[in-house]
């Protein structure tokens, strides 16, 4: 392995983002060898690095999974919870999800062992799709849909213009650029409508497909790098 910064080591074994790395690192939790290490130092091959007592290896395959997530299933890695998504999958590699969906939400989720997109992803200002399928508890009409693709005031702002199109009585697809806490759920109660179902089919250029509930697949190497491209890496700066 080539000398690389130890906040992007710790961060392509999977554990966190680099920033995250860069908190543990300042806090003292990371040592080098059995020496605390320090913000900005490079390790290189040979050399041990440990998290909190624990063992860290750089994980070289980049792990890409496209994940139906059901109902019911929480996005988080917290063991309290008995329904989270990580014992869910029960993948055998270290692995996190990019991006949330709510407890009674489901459809597409992206997961993987790669925390340097984490960042890159979850940064609204990038403009990356996400695409839903939703019923809610009345009619859609023509006044709903104008209003929802026009921007919506929630959360002490104003939702971003959008593509909302009705698919049936009560139901509509809608593509969002940012991701606001529960967005499309308060953006509905704006106007009076409950949200039944909040299935999500697409991000960016993953699409959820046939995938069951519960069933997830690799991406392939051309979606991985469509991936990098979208979120503004072209892997460049694999040598750190």
């Amino acid at each position: 392995m080539e000398d690389i910064r130890l906040n992007k080591f710790i961060s392509e074994a999977g554990i966190c983002s680099r920033r995250e790395a860069d908190r543990l690192i300042e806090s003292g939790r990371v040592r080098v060898d059995g020496k605390q290490a320090v913000t900005g130092m490079r390790v290189s091959f040979g050399q041990q690095v440990t998290v909190d007592g624990k063992l860290v290896s750089r994980e070289e395959e980049r792990i890409f999974l496209a994940v139906h997530k059901p109902k019911g299933i929480v996005c988080t890695a917290d063991k309290r919870e008995k329904d989270n998504l990580i014992d869910f999958l029960h993948y055998p590699k270290k692995i996190t999800y990019l991006g949330r969906l709510d407890k009674d939400s489901t459809g597409l989720i992206l997961m993987t062992n790669d925390g340097d997109i984490n960042n890159r992803m979850m940064r609204a200002r990038n403009g990356h799709e996400k695409e839903y399928l939703v019923e809610v508890d009345r009619e859609v009409t023509e006044e709903f849909v104008s209003g929802m693709s026009r921007g919506v005031p929630i959360l002490d702002t104003v939702t971003k213009k959008c593509l909302v199109e009705k698919t049936g009585p009560c139901a509509f697809r809608i593509v969002l650029t940012q991701g606001l806490n529960r967005q499309i759920r308060r953006m509905c109660e704006y106007f009076g409508y409950r949200v039944k179902r909040l299935h999500r089919i697409r991000v960016m250029n993953i699409e959820l497909g046939d995938l069951k509930p519960g069933e997830y697949r690799k991406l392939t190497p051309k979606e991985i790098a469509e991936l990098d491209r979208l979120t503004g890496s072209g892997r460049k700066d694999r040598e750190g």
